[in-house]
């Protein structure tokens, strides 16, 4: 009696596959800071971090036009190191940050001196180019490739609809309508996820 083996074997037995695709990396907080600063009364600069924030970003060192950053951030961790103050920036006067809960920066194109993409605040969404560079990849303390990714430019909050502001006696407002903002991410290299094996698709006929 003779078998016929009818289909197609997606593999012997079982096989495991790895998932080609650009190298994903995750932002490594302990190591990354975005940071902000204002002119204050026309004298001095008072500056302040977001605590939380995330992203994802995919990078080919071979081929920047491939790759692709989106960050988030939370605005209602803005921390200048004074509760009051932080408590004002969180009111509607400034970010709102209970009706709008994120800062969202999405690339569409990044070259080797620029970013550019799509920024919103408040709800209110912009095209921007940020000047940045990509430093690595390089070996990091465990073994996993590490990715530099440092901007600093400069925002009108006027532009987002953050327009709180008081005119000074002599002259001048008391917060600068430029934000300067500067921003250093590493990012750590997520290792390729396996599939699940996958069985034989095998059909007998006798």
């Amino acid at each position: 009696m003779r078998k016929e083996i009818l289909g197609l074997v997606l593999a012997l037995g079982c096989v495991s596959t790895v998932v080609l695709a650009a190298d994903s990396y995750k932002i490594d907080l302990v190591h990354s800071n975005v940071s902000f600063s204002v002119k204050h009364m026309m004298v001095s600069n008072v500056s302040g971090s977001f605590e939380k924030y995330d992203g994802q970003i995919m990078f080919d060192d071979k081929d920047l036009a491939s790759s692709k950053v989106s960050v988030t951030i939370d605005p209602s961790s803005i921390n200048t190191r004074n509760e009051k103050r932080d408590g004002h920036l969180k009111s509607p006067d400034f970010f709102d940050a209970v009706k709008f809960p994120a800062i969202t920066f999405v690339s569409k194109k990044i070259t080797a001196t620029n970013m550019i993409g799509d920024l919103t605040i408040k709800g209110v969404t912009k095209e921007i180019t940020v000047p940045a560079t990509i430093s690595g990849p390089v070996k990091g303390m465990m073994g996993s490739d590490v990715i530099g990714i440092n901007a600093t430019f400069t925002l009108n909050r006027q532009d987002y609809g953050i327009t709180w502001n008081k005119t000074l006696d002599q002259g001048g407002l008391a917060v600068s309508n430029d934000v300067l903002v500067n921003i250093s991410i590493e990012a750590d290299k997520i290792a390729p996820v396996e599939n699940a094996m996958v069985p034989v698709a095998v059909a007998e006929k006798k």
